[in-house]
């Protein structure tokens, strides 16, 4: 069957536009990996509620769970309560947490399901942190909170630190304090200013070279105490610099939304075997799971070819969803679950939806229709027709 509408271009032009037809990449059952992967997952927003969305945080818990159960069931963890989930932009320290419980509950009925959770010390009144002692503070209060529910650390960056950081040493102390007390090895997350403008000169310095010689020591301090560290600079350089100079058994997690096939697939260089590749977690892989999860799976059988196959095309879908402002690519993802019948409205926590323009959403449904990632393209197809609608453009 051949599915057809209007969509608006670049120039403000309107021009018929039919899907490709193909039938969309599955993964086989039990797919199996050679990579972690974890998908940082977005909450579904409870259109119904009587709440201003700007200044209140509702959240569909039902909706949102199901959406991590369907991640688990393609194999890939859950990255819990990041910015993927609007953490900082609408979703707060008491709704995060709220999260966190009931993810790691719904994890404990599906036999293998990762489950990492995102500390940090969005609780604090940004203007009202003054001191280095404030934020660790801060991060204690949370991390005892998500290990009191069994939870393993996403120990995400700051902007309280960002503020009142006067020098590297100021990110060393903290983080010294944070890994000797952790429970289990944790996840660092390096957050670049472009997902973030609160966080610029992270690490103490505003040079990414010197950053990565803070972060670096921070890690090789407390080899025993991280998992890996998550970078997301979209630069692939600096990525795979830092991933060989890691410490034996400490993990590179790509968080490049720009290169993720090629840093996933790897490089083989290094002693170590992991320093020569990438693991993941990505906000992407939310949007593009079904495809993440086959190429993984044709990965870890040693198929290069058709691991690259499969999630190429994706990665012009990713660049747009992930176009700046970066911050806004949160609603790209929503989107694209909406488009795909995994909720039923495309409403966000924080009002969100409305910061994408009708030309962003029309290119992101020509890339995901490029990318064989409209899973019910009729449904597709009815939904893109109905935000056209609101926008005045009729089929």
């Amino acid at each position: 069957m051949t599915f057809s509408l209007k969509l608006p271009t670049a120039s403000g032009q309107v021009e018929a536009y039919t899907l490709r037809g193909t039938t969309p990449v599955k993964p086989a059952p039990g797919v199996k990996f050679n990579r972690i992967a974890y998908s940082a997952a977005h909450v579904v927003a409870d259109p119904l509620a009587a709440i201003d969305p700007w200044l209140q945080c509702a959240v569909d818990w039902d909706a949102t769970i199901a959406y991590r159960q369907r991640l688990w069931s393609l194999g890939l963890g859950v990255a819990e309560a990041m910015d993927t989930a609007q953490r900082g932009m609408g979703l707060d320290w008491p709704t995060s947490l709220e999260l966190i419980r009931r993810s790691l509950d719904a994890a404990r009925d599906v036999p293998g399901a990762l489950v990492a959770s995102g500390c940090g010390t969005d609780h604090l009144v940004l203007e009202n942190v003054k001191t280095v002692d404030e934020v660790i503070a801060g991060y204690e209060e949370q991390m005892a909170a998500i290990e009191k529910l069994g939870g393993k650390l996403i120990v995400m960056a700051s902007r309280a630190l960002a503020r009142v950081a006067k020098s590297p040493a100021d990110y060393e102390r903290v983080y010294d304090r944070i890994l000797s007390q952790a429970k289990q090895p944790v996840v660092l997350h390096w957050l670049g200013d472009m997902f973030d403008p609160a966080l610029k000169g992270y690490w103490g310095d505003n040079d990414p070279d010197k950053a990565m010689d803070t972060a670096l020591a921070v890690i090789a301090a407390h080899p025993d105490k991280v998992d890996g560290i998550k970078i997301s600079l979209l630069d692939k350089d600096k990525e795979i610099a830092m991933r060989r100079r890691l410490p034996p058994g400490v993990r590179m997690y790509t968080g490049d939304d720009f290169n993720y096939a090629e840093l996933i697939a790897g490089d083989g260089f290094g002693a170590e075997k992991t320093h020569g590749q990438s693991d993941a977690l990505l906000g992407i892989f939310d949007a593009i799971a079904p495809a993440a999860s086959a190429a993984l799976g044709e990965l870890a059988q040693g198929n290069l070819q058709k691991f690259h196959d499969i999630l190429g095309p994706t990665v012009p879908l990713s660049r747009h969803i992930f176009a700046a402002p970066t911050r806004f690519y949160k609603t790209g993802v929503v989107f694209m679950a909406w488009l795909n019948g995994h909720q039923s409205h495309f409403t966000m926590v924080g009002g969100q939806q409305s910061t994408r323009s009708l030309q962003h959403f029309a290119e992101l449904f020509r890339l995901a229709d490029a990318a064989n990632l409209l899973e019910q393209p009729e449904l597709a197809v009815r939904r893109m027709g109905t935000l056209l609608a609101l926008h005045g453009v009729e089929a």
